[in-house]
């Protein structure tokens, strides 16, 4: 399949049309949908982790990823953002950017960004620092040494501090935060690398009751800006945000809906809510 890709913001590859899209620069959501999963499979020694696994996530759209250990929700994470290529099948961002032709720093580059479960900040650092570090900027040795910060960006670091509820930790070293306000910071981070998609594993995993509800608010507010898909197993948390869920099992979707839907889905109570 010949399609147009694109490589940091220049377009490379050829063709014109695959599976009736027609290919263009940059990010196109004309049809409203930000990213495409089609019949995508993995297989690892014989096991397979993706099994014919197609999905749509619409632009702006907060949609929850539940199912099973083994069910294939890391595969796809992987698969998206570049770690893993599929066997078979096609990944797009949007109509135009071939997911599979890309390299993980690639993909991040045009726009999806993923939080693992196990939060990654600079501890030495504080909370500012980390998010200056994580903007979008030229990180040439050269270009970094010799960079001061303007006003747009100060404000912008300002915006997110406070959209992650940490402006008064923002000059506390980073390895100071709660397990929770480390994970509000990493999102914080991924917010400065100005992503279009968000993946978010586990997002909750450890936190406390009200670090959860804030994480929650926290995910609500980046919709609509952002995609944003949660990987999730704490069934109260999704039940709390979601707007639609798809259960994954074996590889492949097992239902899709509102919470109430999936909940009382036979096939997933046996294979899931019921364990």
């Amino acid at each position: 399949m010949n399609a147009i890709a694109i490589r940091g913001g220049d377009e490379f590859g050829g063709g014109a049309s695959a599976g009736g899209r027609v290919f263009t620069a940059g990010l196109d959501v004309s049809h409203k949908t930000i990213l495409y999963l089609e019949d995508i499979s993995v297989s690892f020694d014989g096991f397979k982790a993706l099994n014919n696994l197609s999905l749509d996530i619409d632009n702006g759209e907060l949609r929850c990823i539940i199912g099973p250990n083994g069910a294939g929700k890391t595969t796809m994470m992987d698969v998206i953002t570049g770690k893993t290529r599929p066997d078979a099948g096609t990944a797009f961002f949007g109509q135009s950017i071939d997911l599979t032709q890309l390299s993980e720093a690639e993909i991040a580059h045009a726009g999806i960004g993923r939080k693992f479960q196990k939060p990654t900040v600079f501890e030495q650092h504080s909370v500012f620092e980390n998010l200056e570090l994580a903007m979008k900027t030229d990180k040439r040795v050269r270009a970094s040494l010799t960079a001061r910060l303007d006003s747009a960006q100060r404000d912008r670091i300002a915006e997110t501090l406070a959209l992650i509820q940490l402006g008064a930790q923002a000059d506390r070293p980073a390895g100071l935060l709660s397990h929770g306000q480390k994970q509000w910071l990493e999102i914080g981070m991924l917010l400065m690398q100005e992503p279009r998609l968000l993946l978010l594993d586990e997002p909750v995993a450890g936190m406390t009751d009200e670090e959860t509800e804030r994480t929650g608010e926290l995910c609500e507010t980046l919709a609509g800006k952002h995609s944003v898909i949660v990987v999730e197993h704490d069934m109260d948390f999704v039940a709390g945000i979601a707007r639609k869920v798809t259960v994954l099992h074996e590889g492949s979707v097992l239902a899709e809906g509102s919470m109430d839907q999936v909940q009382n889905d036979q096939r997933v109570i046996e294979v899931y809510l019921g364990r």
